[in-house]
């Protein structure tokens, strides 16, 4: 683990082992304003927040979660990758069963910064249709104006996200993870994990202690 060690080391960390560095986990207000036309928190007059869980469905992972959200009676947005919903589309249906909202994280989970505009945009859409739904977030929060621009103009609402919590790097602990959340979740939070093998175990782990945190603050967790 001397990488993690080399990253802590080098941002610093308090007495808790957290980094210090506020916008590896949530941009500020005014930055989020100058990407327009997404979404990355929403209505801050309301004591609600957003769970949402990215690159799924998947077998190892999707049924766990699945299984803690209805134990503690939340619902949640599954930004999945179309090309696992086709594979497995008996979770496809659970989650959609279970009152879960569905959002599209393209059909390849493709780079935008990587791939053309056409073929990003017919990658996306392809995806849209598998999961019939206008919901998107682009694979790594990173797409290209023309990209973003053309996924407007068709009708999709882009979701990016107001809390990182970084359950798919290996240098964070369930401890640190849920610091972060509760250092930085506000009225409107959209917070993203990941239903992935990547960031399975550190997830699973750390997600009753965020709902209980969250719920024992007065929030109410929806969908999208």
């Amino acid at each position: 683990m001397l990488r993690c060690w080399a990253l802590q080391h080098w941002l610093g960390e308090n007495n808790k082992g957290v980094i210090h560095l506020p916008i590896l986990y949530q941009f500020p207000t005014w930055l989020q304003r100058l990407y327009r036309g997404v979404v990355w928190r929403k209505d801050a007059s309301s004591k609600v927040v957003y769970l949402t869980f990215d690159d799924g469905p998947i077998p190892e992972c999707t049924p766990e979660l699945l299984d803690i959200l209805a134990h503690y009676g939340v619902k949640a947005t599954f930004f999945m990758v179309a090309e696992n919903a086709e594979r497995y589309p008996e979770l496809l249906a659970r989650v959609r069963a279970e009152g879960h909202t569905i959002g599209n994280h393209t059909y390849h989970h493709v780079r935008g910064h990587h791939t053309t505009i056409a073929e990003y945009v017919a990658d996306a859409k392809r995806g849209a249709q598998i999961l019939d739904t206008k919901l998107y977030r682009p694979p790594h929060g990173r797409m290209r104006y023309l990209q973003k621009k053309a996924m407007l103009e068709a009708g999709y609402t882009i979701y990016l996200w107001d809390v990182l919590t970084h359950d798919y790097n290996p240098c964070y602990s369930e401890e640190h993870m849920l610091d972060i959340v509760k250092r930085y979740t506000r009225n409107g939070s959209i917070i993203v994990m990941h239903d992935s093998l990547k960031s399975k175990d550190r997830m699973l782990k750390v997600l009753p202690g965020i709902i209980e945190w969250l719920l024992a603050e007065g929030y109410e967790l929806r969908n999208l």
